[in-house]
């Protein structure tokens, strides 16, 4: 599947326990937080009613009709399994381990209001100030972020390595027009662009669209830098004999780049991606801690620390809980990052003679 070369670094990438222990946890995460419906959802696993089964999590909602309830709105099941514990009879309700969904109000009395983490009421990291799960918005805010994060990756890769590795390859005008564009692009303020466009935002676009929108700017913003350092890595390549080669064997320009320049610099890539991703949550979570980034009430890191700073003295469960997941988040990265740097440095393992 790789060249030998290429599976000699993966094989010191997983030498490295750090580094190689981060990646499995982070992906465990990521597919904990893939699956989250199942461990965070207001709506059951499965429900046994008169003999059939229900699949409620992943299925249309059920009103409450469905199960023998006198209202036809989605059912409440937390109050069914109560209700079929009562009867004692064959009908019964699994649910999640924390039975509630991220924008769910849950207050014990009349009153929104933050509460202490509980495990009578299973808010095991308490409420926020409208009283939603800290646990379920961690959880889901998460799952946002980190998929955010690699689509903004994803697309800052497509557009920097694609106009990088053309300016290193054609040089010349074409070079010189292109680091003159992206000197200017790169003095627009970025924070006044997105309060901008935001804020010229009509109220009825859906939360889909704006967090597309929100990933759109953030791309335009940020893929300059990627630029450089593939415009450095392709001028080095494209003046070695196998780039030479191929010229004389008629291989166009893209299959050059993308062929045979582009896979030499894997290194170069590999080592920033991580790197490129902490920079990504960092930036939308600070993005939503000043109010500019995800729509309410989406969960988020930054909403969290938001509200966590606020009522620091009156309810530090919060930003305890928010921070802690932030820093072990990047912490994680961090680690994948160094280890793929070390792994994947050339100049540490290659002997010149």
């Amino acid at each position: 599947m790789f060249n030998p070369q290429t599976q000699k670094k993966i094989n010191r990438f997983r030498q490295i326990k750090l580094g190689y222990g981060s990646l499995i946890v982070l992906i465990t995460l990521l597919l904990v937080s893939l699956l989250a419906e199942l461990f965070v959802n207001n709506r059951a696993l499965i429900v046994k009613y008169d003999g059939a089964y229900f699949l409620p999590t992943y299925t249309a909602f059920h009103p409450g009709t469905d199960f023998g309830l006198g209202y036809s709105y989605e059912t409440n099941y937390r109050e069914l399994k109560l209700q079929f514990s009562q009867q004692q009879n064959d009908n019964w309700v699994l649910m999640p381990l924390v039975p509630f969904s991220p924008n769910e109000n849950h207050a014990s009395g009349d009153q929104f209001k933050t509460t202490a983490p509980s495990f009578e009421h299973q808010h095991y990291l308490g409420t926020d100030t409208t009283s939603r799960d800290i646990l379920a918005r961690l959880l889901y805010g998460t799952r946002i972020a980190l998929f955010f994060s690699l689509g903004f990756t994803l697309c800052v890769y497509i557009i920097g390595v694609s106009i990088g590795c053309m300016m290193g390859y054609f040089g010349g005008v074409f070079d010189l027009i292109f680091q003159r564009l992206i000197e200017v692009w790169s003095n627009i303020p970025f924070l006044y662009m997105v309060i901008i466009v935001f804020s010229a935002i009509p109220g009825s676009f859906d939360t889909t669209g704006r967090i597309c929108l929100l990933l759109l700017v953030m791309v335009l913003f940020s893929w300059t830098s990627m630029t450089y350092f593939m415009r450095t890595e392709t001028y080095k390549q494209k003046s070695r004999d196998y780039v030479a080669a191929a010229r004389i064997l008629g291989a166009s320009h893209s299959r050059i780049i993308f062929h045979h320049i582009l896979p030499n610099i894997l290194s170069t890539l590999i080592t920033l991606m991580p790197f490129t991703i902490v920079g990504a949550i960092t930036a939308i979570t600070a993005l939503d801690f000043l109010g500019f980034g995800l729509p309410p009430p989406t969960p988020s890191l930054g909403e969290l620390l938001k509200q966590g700073t606020a009522n620091l003295r009156t309810a530090p469960w919060i930003i305890i809980a928010a921070f802690s997941t932030l820093i072990i988040l990047l912490t994680l990265i961090t680690f994948i990052g160094e280890a793929l740097r070390e792994a994947f440095d050339p100049k540490k393992f290659t002997a010149y003679r």
